[in-house]
């Protein structure tokens, strides 16, 4: 089990600005970060660099990839793992292929994914996909923490995203905050790290 573990949301994405802006889902499917988010991460880079990680796990969705290695560039071992994705609950949350990513960000391992490792259903809703369902959310809540606390390597950095973190932690994450996270019986609590 890792000793030290730091969760850490993505910066802010083209959706999370066009949302912010107007209450409805712009449907940026996969959403990059925005420029605020760019800047959110470098603001961000020296103390997730001080963390001296040995391992960065970050989930497949852009934002997150683009935070990940914005904060961390090549100072660690990378792995994308789909277990921490975002709940599926707007366009920003539905992936793009193993392929496509492969393309996007050709340093990182994709060959592992399935094509679509997003969630999805035949029930669609009126914007064209899949809402995932909190009780499928919180099974592979506790499939990651599993995971997670099975790791040998002795400090994580994990980003990923704020609906995640809010079930995991029971804290929802401003974008680019870096929590320290020591797991309890109740999934954990947490502190800004500083």
């Amino acid at each position: 089990m890792p000793e030290n573990i730091f969760l850490i949301r993505h910066g802010q994405s083209t959706h999370n600005l066009a949302y912010e802006a107007t209450g409805v889902d712009p449907l940026h499917f996969d959403a990059p970060l925005s420029g605020l988010g760019h800047r959110q991460v470098e603001g961000a880079r020296a103390l997730a660099l001080s963390l001296a990680v040995d391992l960065v796990v970050t989930s497949p969705l852009t934002r997150a990839i683009e935070t990940a290695i914005g904060l961390f560039g090549q100072s660690a071992p990378m792995v994308v793992t789909p277990l921490h994705r975002e709940k599926l609950s707007n366009g920003c949350d539905v992936g793009r292929d193993p392929v496509a990513l492969s393309a996007a960000f050709p340093a990182l391992d994709f060959g592992h994914l399935p094509a679509c490792w997003w969630y999805d259903h035949p029930e669609r809703d009126p914007r064209g996909f899949a809402v995932e369902p909190v009780v499928a959310l919180t099974g592979r809540v506790s499939t990651f923490r599993d995971w997670l606390l099975a790791l040998p390597q002795r400090s994580v950095a994990i980003v990923g995203h704020g609906m995640f973190f809010k079930h995991l932690t029971g804290t929802m994450f401003e974008n680019c905050t870096i929590m320290t996270w020591r797991p309890g019986d109740k999934g954990g609590s947490g502190e800004l790290a500083r």
